[in-house]
């Protein structure tokens, strides 16, 4: 009796389905001073805040989490897996981010090992149909040269790389050149953002790129 009670539960209250896992990953490197980690972390909140994005978190049962990193054997979990099954579960979460304290204050820019913590932590959302690495940072990889290799590994482990570059202003782009050729997987995409003034925004429309599945 208790059994049937219970598959009569579970037909009519079916699992919901996680169609992202998505790793928000937040550099906090010497170049990123107090200030533009308070533009960081509130364009994130920002972000996950927008009706659109929220609504694309919901629709796709999302689990999102948030690690800060820096150079090697620097990186943190600062905000674990959570499933956006409401809207008020993207309230929290955002204000959450908002409110994130520095996990460290600044060094090098290990872009490879970044990635490499960002790919072992997808092993606690198996049951998502995709996983996805949002990287974003202001510097090429200037400490323990992995990201070949630790793209490389992401690529085996069924994973996508997506990234923001924040440049400064001006006509060059050379943090976006080298996030599209050397970190990003293919079918991945770079933004770029001009400043941190701009990433809120940038971030807004990348997540609707990411979590939305294009009309036509």
């Amino acid at each position: 009796m208790l059994r049937t009670a219970l598959l009569l539960c579970l037909a009519a209250h079916p699992a919901l389905a996680c169609e992202t896992a998505l790793l928000l990953s937040i550099d906090v490197s010497g170049s990123i001073d107090a200030g533009d980690y308070r533009l960081q972390a509130e364009g994130l909140a920002t972000a996950l805040a927008d009706p659109e994005v929220a609504e694309a978190l919901v629709a796709g049962q999302v689990a999102l989490a948030v690690i800060q990193w820096s150079g090697v054997e620097e990186q943190a979990l600062v905000l674990p897996w959570r499933r956006m099954l409401t809207h008020a579960d993207v309230a929290r979460f955002a204000a959450r981010a908002a409110a994130i304290p520095r996990a460290f204050n600044g060094s090098d820019t290990a872009v490879g090992q970044a990635i490499r913590f960002a790919t072992a932590q997808f092993a606690a959302v198996p049951d998502c149909a995709r996983g996805v690495i949002d990287i974003s940072g202001d510097g090429q990889e200037n400490a323990g040269f992995t990201d070949a290799r630790a793209r490389s590994e992401a690529i085996e482990a069924g994973l996508t790389i997506n990234a923001i570059a924040i440049e400064e202003p001006g006509p060059a782009f050379p943090i976006t050149n080298y996030y599209r050729n050397r970190i990003i997987t293919p079918g991945g995409f770079t933004v770029t953002a001009r400043g941190l003034q701009d990433y809120a925004e940038t971030l807004r429309l990348k997540l609707l790129r990411e979590l939305t599945k294009p009309v036509g």
